[in-house]
């Protein structure tokens, strides 16, 4: 049996081990934090001029704000946790109780999103909240679904195609679909129920309905306020990756932003990444363990070359976004008529979702004064977004007609007062039917590969609680491979 190193043999050797993290979004900040940990040379490389990735800030009108990610979800605890330690548990806050809307009904209708429910589902279609959106035509379609057989052979594999079959197209396009295409960029049909909603296929056994089984996974979450699902941080979500930087600045790593990487080689057991130097001249680093942390179609084409059976493209890209923040002196909307926000039944509005963030969140409230912070969201899984090639102003001035039309108010151009245009291209949703398994073959391929490893949102998932213990178990294996192989 081989003797394990002793304590010293072990620092030496992570202090002398390079690592280089490429990307600087969450799962990279967090890769590079973890190896700083236990005293190793960490490199962070960001392409771009800001760290962050998906969670970005700016000014718009003077007021700072999240215009990227605006919260994390609770779920797993991991992400609270992360805020915890890095100081900033005091400016956790939870959104305001007055939740969604959909709009795009008949008659150009909208109504408040009906509670209880699991992805839109709801667990009584005669409820007055859900009639109200799909009528009592759509009721009663849907309460056949208590008189149905249940599925008790297999699975259901298509979200869309479950719903459909058991509860009719008015819940399904009125309440599913809205969220799919809201929370998802994703149509029903390509979601895999068994990934969006752990244990509804068996509960539909248990139960003998999807009503039921709704009910059943609904339950535990009886009597929690609205919202309670997701946080956010007093000031922006942004503190979260200056928190990170700050730490890592700490800890000795050199963060370097405006350093794109074209090529990554192998040199022996290690590595050797090309980059751009101060004079314009290709220059390299070396690294004894690489993690690529980066977006997808970046990652695909430098682990194309060393990973085995991995294409250098995505065979489906993901759904490019557009979020449009305005700023408006619109003393119509102090009420918020719309809640805190509003999706669209898919096809009835140019947009896909609305965030009234003066309404869902109080520090902005506080830091807006007598104006109004909405968010407007283009883009889809499958479709380029109705903004591209738009000018800015044009784009802001879609948003504008777009957000009058989501929140039933008029809304002019005299009114607003700043915009701000993010662009963000997203993952595929990790719902979609089929793609779990195919990235556990990439995620194996890419591990086959000694001192090499891949983080981020197109592995792990999409949104922070998803990324942030996928980042920290993938650097934890390259740590452990780095000082026992």
């Amino acid at each position: 049996m081989t003797d394990l190193p002793g304590v010293g043999d072990l620092h030496d050797k992570a202090v002398s081990t390079r690592v280089v993290v490429v990307g600087g979004g969450i799962g990279g900040l967090i890769a590079a934090r973890e190896f700083a940990k236990l005293g190793m040379t960490v490199t962070l490389l960001e392409a771009s001029s800001t760290l962050g990735g998906a969670i970005r800030g700016g000014v718009v009108d003077g007021i700072a704000l999240d215009l990227g990610a605006e919260s994390f979800a609770t779920r797993g605890g991991h992400v609270r946790a992360l805020v915890d330690e890095l100081g900033l548990g005091s400016a956790v806050v939870a959104p305001a109780p007055g939740g969604a809307w959909v709009a795009g009904l008949p008659g150009g209708k909208a109504a408040p999103l009906p509670k209880g429910g699991v992805l839109g589902i709801p667990a009584n279609p005669f409820a007055e909240d859900v009639v109200r959106v799909i009528g009592w035509g759509g009721a009663w379609r849907a309460y056949l679904d208590r008189l149905r057989p249940p599925l008790t052979i297999g699975r259901a594999t298509s979200l869309g195609k479950l719903v459909r079959s058991r509860l009719g197209s008015a819940v399904l396009d009125r309440l599913v679909a809205p969220v799919t295409s809201g929370v998802y960029s994703a149509r029903p049909d390509d979601i895999d129920p068994d990934i969006a909603a752990p244990g509804l296929n068996a509960a539909l056994t248990r139960t003998g309905s999807l009503t039921g089984a709704v009910a059943e996974l609904a339950a535990p979450r009886a009597g929690k306020k609205p919202g309670s699902a997701v946080l956010g941080i007093d000031g922006g979500m942004v503190r979260l990756v200056d928190a990170l930087e700050e730490a890592l600045v700490a800890a000795g790593v050199d963060v370097r932003l405006s350093t794109p990487v074209s090529a990554l080689e192998r040199d022996g057991s290690g590595w050797i990444l090309s980059v751009p130097s101060s004079d314009g001249e290709p220059a390299v680093i070396e690294a004894d363990a690489v993690i690529i942390a980066t977006e997808e179609a970046a990652a695909r084409r430098l682990l194309a070359p060393h990973v085995e059976g991995l294409d250098a493209e995505p065979a489906v890209p993901g759904p490019v976004v557009h979020i449009v923040t305005l700023v408006l002196a619109a003393p119509t909307l102090d009420d918020a008529p719309r809640g805190t926000g509003v999706l669209t039944v898919p096809g009835s509005f140019r947009a896909k979702a609305l965030t009234h963030a003066t309404a869902k969140w109080e520090w902005v409230r506080e830091a807006a004064g007598a104006r109004h912070v909405v968010r407007v969201s283009f883009g889809a899984q499958g479709e380029a977004p109705v903004t591209d090639g738009l000018t800015d102003d044009e784009i802001a001035a879609l948003a504008l007609e777009e957000a009058s039309r989501l929140l039933g108010v008029p809304l002019t151009g005299d009114q607003l007062t700043g915009f701000a245009i993010e662009r963000f291209t997203q993952s595929q949703p990790a719902a979609t039917i089929g793609l779990r398994e195919k990235t556990a073959r990439t995620r194996d391929a890419i591990r086959s590969v000694p001192a090499l490893g891949a983080v981020g949102a197109w592995l792990a998932g999409t949104g922070l609680a998803q990324v942030v213990p996928d980042a920290v178990a993938e650097a934890d294996r390259l740590r452990r491979a780095a000082l026992f192989r």
